[in-house]
């Protein structure tokens, strides 16, 4: 019986370490492999995130300019032809600094006369430039119409 009991034990240990080398899990190396496969596929959907969150506050920066530019045309489209404020300017044009929704914003208004009759010009370019200070160039917005008088040609 003794010598039973004694195999018995034997058997059982011999069972358990093989059931143990089956049962090993992940070694070192597999599990350290696997951290850098995560962590790429990590900084990879970061790199979207940080992508998305700059473009989305390039198109607020554009809806806030155009919105600046659209508001300076409406005042230069309002007035009469002859008006001092559509007095062409010079090449660079004449820039300001407007306040909208809590950011500041360059604009850069350019005049040009065009086909002038007697001296008088009937036709004049309107250019508005508006770029968010401290933005990027993303934000920028440009926006150019043309303005003529009802005054009539030499010929009429």
């Amino acid at each position: 019986m003794n010598n039973s009991l004694a195999q018995n034990r034997h058997t059982s240990i011999g069972e358990k370490s093989d059931h143990l080398q089956r049962q090993r899990g992940f070694t070192i190396m597999e599990t350290s492999i696997a951290l850098v496969i995560m962590m790429i596929a990590v900084l990879g959907a970061i790199s979207v995130f940080a992508y998305a969150i700059n473009n989305n506050q390039g198109a607020n920066d554009r809806e806030l300019a155009m919105a600046v530019a659209q508001q300076q045309m409406e005042q230069l489209r309002n007035v009469v032809f002859t008006d001092s404020s559509l007095t062409a300017t010079a090449t660079s044009g004449v820039t300001t600094t407007v306040t909208n929704a809590g950011r500041q914003y360059t604009v850069v208004k350019t005049i040009t006369d065009l086909n002038s009759v007697s001296g008088q010009p009937t036709l004049k370019t309107i250019t508005i430039q508006v770029t968010p200070l401290g933005g990027s160039v993303l934000g920028s917005v440009s926006l150019r119409t043309q303005r003529a008088t009802i005054k009539l040609g030499p010929n009429r």
